[in-house]
């Protein structure tokens, strides 16, 4: 029927997700990374006699499974992708800012594809405010 709204799948709403809170969850992949490595450097260096690391590691290393091992690799990791979000998300934000509040259309329409670009980094509301600039400048896109 031409008056019903379609259903979202769950993978479109974890990425509509994911795209609007792109900023909170890129720092908190980087801060996940840097918690992960100092529980690591916290069992593998002399800082596990220091508190509160007998106490965490008392916790991770149950004789078996030793989870600080896992926390050596994932850590760096999470670090690694994390601050390639973080700074691709706050690259794009500035970079589309500076775009978005110049006054000549000329210097707009040269800047455009870069604009197209950076929006694939960005939110939906900075979509929105896109097309209200080519409504500003009456650019048809």
């Amino acid at each position: 029927m031409p008056g019903e709204v379609e259903e979202l799948t769950f993978d479109r709403r974890v990425r509509a997700a994911f795209r609007k809170h792109r900023a909170i969850v890129s720092i908190l992949v980087l801060a996940v990374g840097f918690f992960l490595t100092i529980l690591a450097l916290g069992f593998f260096t002399p800082l596990s006699t220091s508190p509160p690391f007998p106490t965490i590691n008392g916790a991770t290393d149950h004789g078996g499974a030793n989870y600080n091992l896992v926390f050596v690799i994932l850590g760096p990791i999470l670090i690694i992708v994390g601050g390639y979000l973080v700074g691709a998300y706050f690259y794009a934000r500035r970079r589309f800012e500076h775009l978005m509040l110049t006054k000549s259309k000329a210097e707009f329409l040269r800047n455009l594809p870069e604009v197209e670009e950076l929006l694939w980094d960005l939110t939906q509301a900075d979509e929105v405010r896109y097309q209200k600039k080519l409504a500003d400048l009456r650019l048809r896109r």
